[in-house]
């Protein structure tokens, strides 16, 4: 069972989950954390995790995609946070911005990713590579 735990793509990537037939099958829940307050309450993202590298970082996607585990009943999940834009983005962490987490048997890998494009690019490119790690990922 596949769990998702969304920041910046809100949702699309459980929607293009269940847009397969069949999909009740294998995808048990997804969470749209769009904001801090709910990667730490719906997820129990550490609020000084968030806090220490923002929400835009690696260790806050592993512990989203960590968290979809614990708080369902998955056995793989993918985590997404990212600047989609057009706003938002730093010198550091400028618009494109996305660092992807999946948690898959126990182990959980991550990768950053700069998309370029407009707020549809950046979030349609991140929710491709998002199910296509999980496949390669489920696969391996």
């Amino acid at each position: 069972m596949l769990a998702t735990a969304e920041s910046c793509t809100g949702g699309l990537i459980a929607a293009a989950c269940t847009d397969l037939a069949g999909s009740s099958q294998w995808f048990e829940r997804g969470f749209v954390t769009y904001s801090n307050a709910a990667k730490t309450e719906l997820l129990g993202v550490d609020a000084a995790l968030i806090g220490q590298h923002g929400a835009v970082s690696e260790p806050v996607a592993r512990a989203m995609a960590e968290g979809a585990i614990a708080r369902s009943h998955a056995q793989a999940s993918v985590a997404v946070t990212g600047v989609a834009g057009p706003t938002g983005g730093s010198a550091e962490k400028p618009v494109g911005t996305v660092w992807l987490a999946w948690s898959v048997d126990g182990r959980t890998h991550s990768a950053l990713r700069h998309f370029a494009g407009d707020r549809a690019a950046v979030r349609a490119a991140t929710v491709r590579l998002a199910l296509e790690q999980l496949a390669h990922l489920l696969r391996t």
